[in-house]
């Protein structure tokens, strides 16, 4: 009786030790310059901040924005983001939002749910 109840608190506690891994942990990011936990407190101290740059390269910019409300709010920050440089927004297909310039230029940004809190926002460089 003893040796099955020692098998049994070994199984709970090797599940609880796996489910409290899988909650500490999250997906990998499309960089490679920040980890995720990096990214999620980089977020959290930019406190009222819609989106926040975790990463740059020469060819985009990834952003870090927390899903609150659902993808229409994260469209609506990009909206906002993006017209406060001189942006104005032309439609959007799928997960990507499309704008252009005065001078011609346009640029499409795009978003990704990282997790279901998070969302990932690629823009482009020449932004």
């Amino acid at each position: 009786m003893k040796k099955i109840s020692i098998f049994i608190i070994a199984i709970i506690a090797v599940i609880v030790m796996f489910t409290v891994v899988n909650m500490s942990t999250y997906p990998d990011l499309p960089v490679n310059s920040i980890s995720p936990k990096e990214a999620i407190e980089k977020l959290k101290k930019a406190n009222q901040i819609d989106l926040v740059k975790i990463s740059q390269d020469d060819n985009d910019a990834w952003y870090i924005t927390e899903n609150q409300n659902g993808v229409t709010e994260v469209d609506e920050n990009i909206k906002k983001f993006m017209s406060s440089n001189g942006w104005a927004f032309t439609e959007k297909e799928g997960s990507g939002l499309f704008f252009k310039k005065d001078s011609g230029e346009s640029s499409v940004v795009t978003t990704e749910m990282w997790t279901k809190k998070y969302f990932l926002v690629k823009v482009p460089s020449h932004f």
